[in-house]
């Protein structure tokens, strides 16, 4: 039986989070006997994590990393605490530097670059270690393994991060997994070096348990008794999953006399206070919803008339395929992965990356009534089932190591 480590940061409510969780549930714990890493012990989606898997125990310095940096400190983690701060003010000088508005992936860099020699290594040894969310120094530095895999799940054309410094990290791997072509090409387009690493596995999602939990009856759920035609939208609160341009989109549609319209939103995140004040800004109150974090937002999905994904980037929205899953028309903005989200118009509708693309969508799927039931249609007839994809997993593992490259530069 292979010794496999597969380290993420907690399970709070997120597509990721849920994919890790659907991974695991299909996992062959005959052949391999499996190991989890969770910085912090914390989050809704614990609750999903099978028993069959063996969660390590919390060590107190990487807990540190789902706190605030007050917290760290009074948690007396002072050399870390002081290693987040050093961290903060480099990146942004880096930023304003190089005239980067986002410095949060940077700024993740230099926290594991500065706290690595004040973290403690895993004392046990792994035929195979797996760093499911990025940054993966802990995987990279602090586990023995004989073979080492990473996740991608992001769009990579729009992280601003250190290449120099990611390229070291990612040298550490063996194999590089991303969810989608897309997200295999836009990484590449910065790492071709690594092209002979990296493969393709789909994230795993199992129909019948999202069906089952859709039946879920929700306490004081809005939608049920909410006549108007419902829009809805799953997703973190932030600057990528564009919901501050959903509610200028929403807006131009009321203007335009679509009274009947309403949009719920499932989530929760860092803009929520920002996305209030645009929706009281808009004068949208009890038009454009939101609901607040939800562990299954799945009931929610299943009243929605229709599905909208307004991004500025995905790496592959887990919640555009739960969707279709459900049988619900789909709009998504064209952010450079959304052909590996959507056929348009055959199980979806892609729309323009912006304000009036958005409503210009919206719009015209909710005019045409005969356009939303052949999309929806073609969803429920479709087997989005795919735990064969762990097939590529086990190959992985399976195979001889792979070789090293030496960054140069």
């Amino acid at each position: 039986m292979k010794k496999v480590l597969i380290a993420s940061y907690d399970m709070e409510v997120g597509g990721v989070e849920r994919s890790l969780a659907s991974m695991l549930d299909e996992f062959n714990f005959i052949e391999y006997n499996i190991d989890l890493m969770l910085y912090r012990h914390k989050g809704d989606f614990m609750s999903l994590l099978t028993d069959k898997v063996n969660l390590l125990r919390e060590i107190p310095q990487y807990t540190s990393f789902r706190k605030s940096i007050l917290e760290t400190l009074r948690d007396k983690q002072l050399p870390i605490g002081a290693s987040r701060l050093v961290a903060k003010f480099h990146s942004s000088v880096l930023s304003k530097m190089n005239g980067v508005q986002e410095a949060g992936y940077i700024q993740m860099q230099l926290v594991w670059k500065y706290a690595k020699p004040f973290l403690p290594a895993l004392k046990n040894e792994y035929d195979v270690a797996i760093s499911y969310l990025w940054p993966h120094d802990f995987v990279a530095e602090k586990v023995s393994a004989k073979k080492k895999i990473a996740w991608i799940h992001t769009d990579y054309s729009t992280i601003s991060a250190d290449h120099k410094l990611d390229l070291k990290m990612w040298n550490k791997f063996d194999y590089i997994v991303a969810v989608s072509e897309a997200c295999r090409d836009s990484f590449l387009e910065r790492y071709e070096v690594l092209r002979g690493k990296v493969v393709i596995m789909e994230n795993i999602v199992s129909p019948i348990f999202i069906q089952s939990m859709a039946c879920e009856l929700i306490d004081n759920n809005p939608m049920l008794h909410d006549s108007r035609f419902k829009l809805l939208s799953v997703g973190r609160l932030s600057h990528a999953k564009g919901f501050d341009n959903a509610i200028k989109a929403f807006k131009q549609l009321v203007e335009q006399g679509y009274d009947d319209l309403v949009w719920y939103i499932v989530g929760y995140g860092g803009d929520e206070e920002k996305l209030k004040t645009l929706i009281e800004q808009n004068q949208l109150a009890g038009k454009f919803i939101l609901l607040g974090k939800q562990t299954n937002p799945y009931p929610y999905i299943s009243l929605c008339d229709l599905y909208v994904q307004p991004s500025r980037y995905e790496g592959k929205a887990v919640t555009v395929t739960e969707a279709k899953i459900l049988g619900k028309p789909i709009v998504i903005t064209n952010y450079s992965t959304a052909p590996s989200q959507v056929d348009h118009m055959t199980d979806g509708f892609i729309t323009e990356l912006s304000v009036k693309g958005v409503a210009d969508g919206i719009e015209r799927l909710y005019k045409d009534h005969e356009l939303r039931e052949r999309l929806a249609t073609h969803c429920k007839n479709s087997d989005y089932s795919n735990s064969n994809e762990l097939e590529k997993l086990y190959e992985l593992i399976a195979l001889e190591r792979s070789y090293e490259i030496e960054y140069k530069g």
